[in-house]
């Protein structure tokens, strides 16, 4: 257990740098100990159109209030993108979620 929640976090911080590189996307909660969870929105995407792209690319995510509605509401954000990391993910999972948020936003220029 503590090698695949070492292998979790490893990929955490990987799928935090790499996605923080991407122009427009903005991380939403960022707890310093936290699970493999990443919510992120991308400036002008609605993230429903988010989760449909990356699922023509192959990548699943969730996209919604993720039982935080109030709480959305409260800070005006529609919904958010959330990839999800456990222990069976590799870094080529993170390189294809990046890959298809890139694509992402192309589509929407």
């Amino acid at each position: 257990l503590d090698a695949a929640a070492a292998h979790e976090q490893e990929l955490l911080a990987y799928a935090s740098e790499r996605l923080a590189s991407i122009k427009g996307l903005r991380f939403i909660g960022r707890a310093r100990e936290r699970a493999g969870v990443l919510s992120f929105v991308l400036d002008g995407i609605h993230p429903h159109d988010i989760g449909t792209i990356l699922d023509r690319e192959g990548v699943a995510i969730r996209a919604g209030h993720h039982c935080a509605m109030p709480i959305m509401q409260r800070y005006g954000v529609p919904a958010t993108a959330r990839a999800s990391i456990a222990f069976y993910n590799t870094k080529e999972d993170i390189d294809a979620l990046v890959r298809g948020i890139l694509k992402v936003r192309e589509v929407f220029g």
